[in-house]
């Protein structure tokens, strides 16, 4: 069970966003879900906005998961790094992940990796006489 929290979940919005994106733009840049606001204006969803929203999602969790100074949590903040990485290759390469909605998933990537620094870097400084 350790090892499945381990994983980042931030990982797997992104390799999804990946995934549907590969298949064309119509699954990313599509209207997905369209409600009628009591103001009158129309509020459009499109794919990418799910992919932000799982993103804000997992950001949260990835946030609760900062605890301690294990051999776990040196594990986790490596994959982090690893997927703040990937993600930015693949933002810079890849035509399909060049987006708004992948730039703020990368951007959710690196915010997870700062917090692991600072939290590292804090529970070293608490441990030391």
């Amino acid at each position: 069970m350790k090892y499945i929290i381990t994983f980042p979940t931030l990982a797997v919005v992104i390799g999804a966003y990946l995934l549907m994106a590969s298949g064309g733009d119509m699954l990313i840049d599509g209207d997905a879900y369209s409600a009628m606001l009591m103001s009158g204006t129309e509020l459009t969803l499109r794919g990418g906005d799910f992919f932000v929203i799982a993103g804000l999602v997992a950001l949260f969790l990835e946030m609760a998961k900062l605890s301690g100074a294990s051999m776990i949590d040196n594990t986790r903040h490596v994959l982090a790094i690893l997927t703040f990485i990937v993600a930015a290759n693949c933002f810079v390469m890849l035509d399909y992940a060049g987006t708004p909605a992948f730039l703020m998933l990368t951007i959710m990537a690196l915010a997870v990796v700062l917090a692991n620094g600072v939290a590292s870097f804090r529970n070293a400084k608490s441990l030391t006489p």
